[in-house]
């Protein structure tokens, strides 16, 4: 009887099957470890999306793929919330593609630390201030008239 999708020992490590996964909900500070988070609150981001992961890994030099799953406890069905990251870890003989990252722990880690440090994520609070300042003053101007 053959298993439907199964682990197989046949498939090398470049096959995508064999690529771990990575969630935004594993690195998410306003998770609980309960709700899918796996590393420490201290170092994780808010509400990373699969976008920014994949940009922070693709400038390292990983290959992966961008998948649109949803996390099984992921309460909110929203495409924001959707995506997965598969990452290739190791090599067809079983070495490490990047010797900096060789466990999925530190892959996630090294993506806490850096999502902080996009340009997407540096400019959204400018833009709040400015627009929050903006829309109270046009309002007291047509107020006036």
């Amino acid at each position: 009887m053959a298993s439907l999708s199964g682990f197989s020992s046949d498939k090398k490590h470049s096959d995508r099957e064999r690529w771990i996964c990575i969630y935004p909900a594993y690195i998410n500070k306003k998770k609980t470890l309960a709700e899918g988070r796996r590393i420490a609150k201290e170092k994780c981001v808010e509400n990373p999306t699969p976008q920014e992961m994949r940009d922070v890994l693709s400038a390292t030099g990983f290959k992966i793929g961008v998948e649109n799953k949803l996390y099984t406890r992921e309460r909110s069905k929203e495409l924001s919330c959707r995506g997965r990251l598969r990452i290739q870890l190791k090599n067809d003989d079983g070495s490490v593609c990047n010797q900096q990252y060789p466990t999925r722990e530190s892959i996630m880690y090294h993506i806490a630390e850096m999502i902080p440090k996009l340009k997407s994520r540096q400019t959204k609070p400018e833009q709040a201030q400015s627009t929050g300042g903006g829309g109270g003053k046009g309002k007291g101007k047509k107020g006036r008239r």
